[in-house]
Order: structure tokens, then sequence, then C-alpha cells
């Protein structure tokens, strides 16, 4: 994942003026630990790394534009789902990946 698709992704949510700052904080220290998961992956599978990446970033989205519910979880069941193979194999990725949906789903959006 590039530095320019992280950025854009945090980018989307400072700009989400429905977010406490407090949540946004949270966030951001969730989407730190993207960086290093999404690589080792990457190593051995580019193009799910590519999907999971591009799931994240689009549920950074969702929660900015705060307007369709559905689409956020609909979004956040697809990169669950892309992440369920690299269980075994890739543990940071999957517990980065059920600790991002849970906090999404806890701003009750």
């Amino acid at each position: 994942m590039t530095d320019e698709r992280i950025q854009k992704i945090k980018s989307a949510v400072e700009a989400a003026d429905h977010i406490p700052p407090e949540k946004k904080a949270e966030l951001l220290a969730v989407l730190a630990k993207l960086k290093p998961a999404i690589a080792k992956v990457a190593q051995t599978h580019q193009e799910d790394a590519r999907s999971i990446s591009h799931f994240i970033e689009a549920s950074a989205h969702e929660v900015a534009k705060k307007k369709h519910p559905e689409g956020l979880e609909r979004v956040l069941g697809k990169l669950r789902q892309s992440v369920q193979k690299f269980e075994a194999s890739h543990p940071e990725l999957t517990a980065f990946v059920t600790e991002y949906s849970a906090l999404l789903s806890s701003y009750g959006i």
C-alpha cells in the first residue's frame, strides 16, 4: 500500500466533521498499523493486498460521508471476507481488520 493511498485514507478521516476528535485519533492510530500488515501480505499475494487496501480505503470514505450505513457494512463485510484466508499465515492483518471493522461499526453511522 502506497504512502499516497494511506494519506488519502487519513485525509478522509480527518475531514469528517461528524467524527469526534477522540474517535478520529483512535481511528488514525489503528490505521497506523495498516502499512506493515499489508506489506507482509503483498510480499506473496500482491493482488490480495491491493484488494484489501481498496476495501480499507472505501470503508474510510464511507465513514467520512456518513450517508449510507449499509454501504459501510457492505464494504466491511467484503474486507473481512478478503482477509479470512490469511488468518493463519498473517494474524497481524486479521487482527488489524477485526479491530478496524469493530471501530468503524461502533461509530453507529
